[in-house]
């Protein structure tokens, strides 16, 4: 592997966690084990039965959890305290046997792309449970793992293009963050408004029931 392929490898894998990391972990475990890819030394814990039927079975979960509104907002906010550090990890060991500096920057700007699209991702999956109807909340969870095999295909293969696809990933987050920031402060105080306006309306109720038993 050359310079290309291990910083496309690297920052592919960070980015593939802040969306769904089992999906990652799993595709590299096959690929790897299967001779189909050749991954860094520091990577290949991953081939690991135990680590492929682990990151397998919790995929499994993760397919369901992620297409249930309200039950995916909770999956994500669980899961950051695991997809953006072991992304910032597996960013680290994907740069190779290289110099500690290396490596250190490759965890930080790892996991700082994951925690980026990990925000993206549980954000945008905040507005999108406003809708009513659950089917906009299907296709956008199978859209993400399409995209999460597509994008580490494309890391593994034709690792240029992915990062030119990176790039312009990374501006668009960079627009939609700020946009998607706004809506979840607009969703919490139309929600805090509602509450306050249930307690308003308790409020005269009960006196007027106190009124009447004064009668």
């Amino acid at each position: 592997m050359d310079t290309i392929q291990y910083v496309a490898l690297s920052m592919g894998v960070a980015w593939a966690s802040g969306i769904n990391l089992y999906a990652a972990v799993f595709m590299l475990g096959y690929l790897g084990s299967t001779g189909n890819i050749e991954l860094p030394p520091d990577m290949m814990v991953v081939t690991d039965p135990l680590v492929m039927t682990a990151a397998g079975l919790m995929y499994c979960v993760e397919f369901f959890a992620d297409k249930t509104p309200g039950v995916d907002t909770a999956w994500d906010t669980l899961h950051t305290f695991i997809r953006i550090p072991l992304g910032a990890v597996l960013a680290m060991s994907a740069v190779g046997d290289t110099t500690p500096a290396v490596e250190l920057a490759a965890f930080l700007v790892g996991g700082s792309l994951t925690a980026a699209t990990h925000a993206t991702k549980t954000g945008g999956r905040v507005i999108i449970n406003t809708s009513p109807e659950p089917v906009s909340n299907w296709f956008t969870s199978l859209g993400e793992d399409f995209l999460v095999i597509a994008g580490m295909w494309t890391a593994l293969t034709y690792p240029v293009v992915f990062i030119v696809f990176l790039i312009l990933f990374i501006i668009l987050m960079g627009w939609l963050l700020p946009k998607i920031w706004r809506g979840i402060k607009h969703i919490i105080s139309t929600l805090r408004d509602f509450i306050k306006g249930n307690k308003r309306e308790s409020v005269p109720a009960l006196n007027s029931s106190v009124e009447t038993q004064n009668e």
